[in-house]
């Protein structure tokens, strides 16, 4: 079978592209932005992409075209695979029909840390010999992959609430049909497709009809969104985390790299990991609660993650110049962008601290969360703000009264004063769900020249 993917370049799209090809469809696709890292995954698989969306895409003559939610009604080869009939699909439809039906799926839903919490739970059971297939929104340093297909029958997927398609404009994880699911945590996000707390809420209620009722689902026991979910309805088995009638923790380290797992009185182990920040001591409990549903010992889950690698983009230090480290992570919501940094000031205690931000998703170019956050810096010594000219709300006044703050609508200047900041003995914590114009190099050349 042929599937023609439109939208190829996306990680998720890229990810079905991948596990199609490895499970031996022909896979071509289609994108207008071609850029590494998913296009040398997708050639280095001998994936064939096609630039543009023009109507003679539709000469391939593909079985199935399989389309990402960057397509949109006007475009030409939309246009014309609806005006001449042909077959066509979502990307999370034709995930669950020609491949995840036949698997034992185990999905990680929430706001914040799906990426972290689905790469923990496929080393855990790939340490413990179950060599899972897995579908993830990173690359994860495990594995150097975000997707990849496998003969066993376990597969993890990272369950994102985003729609699928323009004609199907329910969350990709309604597809899924998974027989685990954490439910990690639950705010508000994604606002130019959700207009209250309450939509995301209903959308997440449609995951959990879908769980059978053998099924799992895990949740932290600090969720109250997540709770008034389930209370819409459950039929599934529901493990609470973090309680002491349960599987809890303890921190045994400041900047919680380290803790000692329990379940219910008894000590089960201590863990030592290359994480920091308790936001990665919940994600990491969900996970070896997941796990240990598949008769994993929780022993053998927890000491899994002493060998795990964050993603990249999640904390990933990416250089260092005259005792001034420049960090990267993906944080772009305010809760998000305040655990980050709390992580890192836990782990550098006192040495300087200097976040760097860009507004880059659609919900932050709204300012859908311009009130919380300048709240979000306020474990920084100093915060700056990059605003380009697509910022759609009055940015120069959010209220600076809460921490110290700095608006750049200059991508050089902004430069030129993280560099002033940046004494000897400083962290520099750059968040932004995109490449940032590759500001982390650039301020690392800048310091490099003092």
């Amino acid at each position: 079978m042929h599937i023609h993917i439109l939208g190829i370049c996306g990680t998720f799209m890229g990810g079905i592209a991948m596990i199609a090809k490895n499970a031996g469809f022909k896979v071509t696709g289609s994108d207008t932005n071609i850029y590494p890292p998913m296009s040398d995954e997708l050639i280095e698989a001998n994936i064939e992409i096609f630039h543009g969306y023009g109507e003679e895409i539709a000469d391939l003559k593909p079985d199935l075209f399989v389309i990402g939610n960057v397509m949109k009604r006007g475009m030409p080869i939309i246009e014309h695979i609806l005006k001449n009939k042909l077959p066509y699909t979502s990307g999370p439809q034709w995930l669950y029909d020609h491949y995840l039906k036949n698997k034992i799926t185990l999905a990680v839903a929430g706001t914040h840390g799906k990426t972290t919490t689905s790469s923990m739970l496929t080393w855990i059971l790939e340490k413990n010999g179950l060599n899972p297939g897995f579908l993830i929104g990173g690359v994860t340093r495990n594995f150097n992959i975000s997707a990849r297909n496998t003969d066993s029958k376990f597969f993890v997927i990272e369950a994102d609430e985003y729609d699928c398609a323009f004609f199907d404009k329910r969350s990709k994880f309604v597809h899924y049909h998974p027989d685990i699911a954490i439910l990690n945590n639950l705010e508000f996000d994604h606002a130019d497709i959700f207009n209250s707390i309450e939509d995301i809420k209903k959308q997440f209620h449609h995951l959990v009809r879908t769980i059978p009722c053998n099924g799992d689902i895990i949740i932290n026991n600090d969720e109250p969104y997540i709770k008034e979910v389930l209370d819409m309805g459950l039929w599934s088995n529901l493990t609470i985390v973090g309680n002491e009638d349960s599987l809890h923790f303890k921190i045994l380290k400041d900047d919680c790299s380290s803790f000692a797992l329990y379940h219910k009185d008894t000590h089960i182990c201590d863990v030592n990991y290359n994480c920091t920040g308790i936001y990665n001591v919940k994600n990491a409990l969900c996970a070896i609660a997941a796990a240990s549903k598949l008769n994993i010992p929780l022993k053998d889950c927890a000491k899994a993650l002493e060998s795990f690698l964050l993603p990249k983009r999640r904390m990933e230090l990416i250089g260092s110049v005259k005792n001034t480290e420049v960090y990267d992570d993906f944080a772009h919501h305010p809760t998000a962008i305040a655990l980050t940094i709390k992580g890192l000031r836990d782990k550098i205690k006192d040495k300087k601290l200097i976040a760097v931000f860009e507004p880059r998703s659609n919900s932050m170019k709204m300012g859908a969360h311009a009130k919380d956050l300048p709240y979000s810096f306020k474990d920084a010594d100093i915060a700056f703000i990059y605003a380009p000219d697509n910022i759609t709300f009055d940015i120069d006044n959010l209220n600076k009264d809460k921490c110290l703050l700095k608006i750049e609508h200059n991508f050089d200047s902004l430069i030129e004063e993280i560099c002033k900041e940046a004494k000897d003995n400083s962290s520099i914590l750059v968040m932004s769900n995109g490449s940032f114009n590759g500001i982390h190099k650039k301020i690392l050349e800048r310091l490099s020249k003092d």
